[in-house]
């Protein structure tokens, strides 16, 4: 595994777990928004594998869980670097954008991953304009349709971004992921990472109002931060 980036502590991205989130580099979207956009072929900083698995030695009965982000984990055979993970007794949260359904059932059957966060981009129609490539939307549903049923617990997640998210997109995604448990809104934040210009978060009110257009089909939407 080709390890981009460590934060050794994080209270925040497994729920009711102190944990660690380790970025994978490599990603087959180039989302115009992504905050981790300087991370997605590699970086200068990368972590050494052994090192990565010394200092989760060192954390036992520190931390609780390993959040596996990117990138895109499933780009390749995350699997065997699960299995490791697993073995020091960490539980297992993965970041991703869906496009692997075969591999993230895979791994739920191995039992290799205890919760999953999955970026959904925009509405069904709209996913090529804001993954940044041509995708195939099918594979993403039948991944969100996996998470809905049930069988690991899970979230959803869209970063909302102006202009390239509009009211009705969210409309769209609602109907879609009709009584989903978790979906959050999180605003977008601009840095030197992304790869688009004139980009910007919406307003308190603006995110509010989306809310609101996704409470009659989800109503466990939240904004994240409130």
């Amino acid at each position: 595994m080709r390890i981009a980036g460590l934060q050794k502590t994080t209270l925040l991205d497994f729920p009711g777990k102190v944990a660690c989130t380790v970025f994978l580099a490599g990603c087959n979207f180039r989302c115009p928004f992504c905050q981790n956009a300087e991370i997605l072929d590699g970086s200068p900083d990368e972590v050494a594998e052994e090192e990565f698995f010394a200092f989760l030695e060192r954390r036992r009965g520190i931390l609780d869980g390993v959040c596996v982000s990117g990138g895109e984990p499933l780009v390749g055979d995350v699997a065997p670097f699960l299995r490791r993970i697993r073995a020091l007794g960490y539980a297992v949260k993965l970041d991703t954008n869906g496009a692997f359904p075969d591999k993230l059932k895979a791994l739920a059957a191995e039992g290799l991953i205890d919760f999953v966060a999955m970026d959904i981009k925009s509405s069904p129609a709209r996913y090529p304009a804001l993954a940044g490539v041509k995708c195939d939307v099918q594979k993403i549903k039948e991944s969100a349709a996996f998470l809905l049923e049930g069988s690991l617990p899970y979230e959803f997640r869209t970063t909302c971004v102006k202009p390239l998210h509009r009211p009705e997109d969210f409309i769209y995604i609602g109907q879609w992921l009709a009584g989903a448990k978790a979906y959050f809104l999180q605003n977008f934040r601009q840095s030197d990472a992304v790869p688009a210009k004139g980009l910007a978060p919406f307003a308190p009110a603006e995110l509010t109002a989306i809310k609101s257009l996704l409470l009659p089909y989800i109503p466990n939407v939240k904004i994240r931060g409130e």
